[in-house]
């Protein structure tokens, strides 16, 4: 107990040293919200992957997708890095990066407002982000207290809740966005260290990786279809391949519409800072992602501890992974606790600054308040920081009225990616797209998700998962908008060539970075 307690008050004190550190940094709405538009690679990939993967990966989805999947779970973590990681830094990193600042705007939806032109979709997509990250966050704490209650029997969850949603806040409030990339770039080595000790002392605990993978094919297995699937737990795609794309679309493509990712590349510094972080952010999300749910596949393994009542570990699919862990030495479940909290606050952290911040320049500024000095404006974002936490918080201490991790943040995930991605994407490349095709996709992707979690018994079997709902809303939407597009009135030209033209200017470079002509 004297370790763990020791590793977590070192934790706290170095989180909160650097949010004191970085008050300088941010007394102004840029550096507040975007560290100046000057922050190099390294934090900004790690900014880029704590933000992405949390608690909720780590216990919720690794857990749940482990158990239905077996070892192809993995395939999760692949398509994070690949097309969640690599091809949303290659495809969005540097457009998002110039046209962002080309505009003016400071976050998701006051880029909407400018780029197409619009005040009402700038509020509009204000709301969607402020209601669909509040399940998001609860769901952070919901997965900690998990092991919270494994490694300190006997400490309340409610007291867990407050002390991370107390610590985060201060140093968010404190130093704003510089002061979370620089706790994201320490939090994120502590994933990297935890995971690679956590999946080598379970498998040494199962005989090793051979005996372990030995052990889940003798486990029996259904089908999707019904059928028997002898070794389906240890086989190439699991015994559910579509529900699997379905999860793999979901947590990876749904990034490019999330706008607490999104923002991370507006403070990206230059050229180099995108390439290098390309590369950063890809191993990262190889590393943790994938060894998340490679962990995770090997939960039936530990059937007689948890207990199966219909197919169903008891406790939940959210017992798993704290389950798997509970026979590791002091000093391992330390660094599990601390890695857990490094992934929580690190993706809380963002997420109440990209609430804050919305709700400040997007609805409050110019609309409420007319007139806001830059230091009232940063003020009124911190006062909006301690709200969303405090919420966020009380939402989680009533956790018995969630649902699993996993639904809650396919829940949000699919309301706003739904919502956002095929806009965002289309107009950062197309001039085509138009104004009312952009309000079709925000009304499809928050409506459908707000059905599926009211009337979620008369949707279609398929659909009734939010995970598989989620995914469906965002591929939809990239049919939708051009769809809309084609059949409604073509957006403004002088505004549309206002906004392309960051593009067309000229810049130099050195002969080593380009052959030339």
């Amino acid at each position: 107990m004297a370790i763990k307690i020791l590793l977590l008050v070192v934790f706290f004190a170095v989180m909160i040293g650097v949010g004191v550190m970085c008050r300088k940094k941010a007394t102004d709405v840029n550096g507040f919200v975007l560290g100046g538009r000057a922050v190099g690679p390294w934090l900004t990939a790690f900014a880029y992957g704590t933000s992405y993967f949390s608690a909720v990966i780590f216990v919720g989805y690794a857990g749940q997708f482990g158990w239905k999947f077996g070892v192809a779970s993995t395939w999760i973590g692949i398509g994070n890095a690949v097309l969640g990681s690599l091809l949303a830094w290659v495809v969005l990193g540097r457009r998002t990066r110039v046209q962002s600042q080309h505009l003016g705007s400071a976050t998701m939806p006051e880029y909407f407002g400018k780029r197409y032109g619009s005040e009402a979709l700038k509020i509009v997509a204000s709301i969607i982000v402020f209601i669909f990250l509040i399940p998001y966050t609860a769901s952070l704490y919901n997965g900690l207290s998990r092991l919270f209650e494994m490694a300190f029997p006997g400490v309340s969850y409610n007291v867990c809740v407050i002390v991370m949603a107390v610590l985060t806040g201060v140093y968010v409030i404190a130093g704003g966005y510089m002061a979370t990339a620089i706790n994201d770039f320490i939090q994120g080595t502590i994933m990297i260290v935890g995971i690679i000790a956590v999946i080598a002392a379970v498998l040494n605990g199962q005989g090793g990786f051979t005996a372990a993978l030995k052990g889940l094919s003798e486990i029996p297995c259904t089908a999707v279809d019904g059928s028997e699937l002898v070794g389906g737990f240890n086989s190439f795609f699991g015994p559910d391949p579509i529900g699997l794309l379905s999860v793999v679309i979901l947590t990876s493509l749904g990034t490019w519409g999330l706008p607490q990712m999104v923002q991370k590349f507006y403070s990206i510094k230059n050229e180099g800072a995108i390439s290098k972080g390309t590369i950063i952010s890809t191993v990262f999300a190889i590393i943790v992602a994938g060894g998340c749910y490679f962990l995770g596949g090997f939960g039936r393994l530990f059937s007689d501890k948890l207990g199966v009542v219909d197919g169903t570990p008891v406790g939940g699919f959210d017992a798993i992974i704290p389950k798997m862990l509970e026979g590791l030495p002091d000093i391992l479940i330390g660094v599990v606790i601390v890695l857990v909290l490094s992934a929580s606050m690190s993706t809380l952290s963002s997420l109440v600054l990209a609430s804050s911040s919305t709700l400040t320049l997007d609805m409050i500024k110019g609309h409420i308040v007319k007139q806001m000095s830059e230091k009232k404006q940063v003020f009124i974002m911190r006062v909006f920081i301690v709200i969303f936490i405090a919420v966020s918080a009380f939402i989680a201490i009533n956790k018995d009225k969630l649902g699993y991790i996993a639904d809650m943040m396919g829940i949000s995930w699919g309301a706003l990616a739904g919502s956002f991605l095929a806009p965002f994407l289309y107009g950062l490349y197309g001039k085509w797209v138009s104004k009312a095709a952009v309000w079709v996709n925000f009304i499809f992707g928050a409506g459908v998700m707000i059905l599926n979690m009211v009337m979620r018994a008369q949707f279609p079997a398929i659909l009734q998962s939010p995970i598989n709902c989620g995914a469906f809303v965002m591929l939809a939407g990239l049919i939708i908008v051009p769809v809309v597009s084609a059949f409604t009135p073509k957006p403004d030209k002088a505004l549309v060539d206002d906004a392309f033209s960051c593009y067309d200017k000229q810049v130099s470079i050195e002969i080593k970075k380009s052959l030339g002509n």
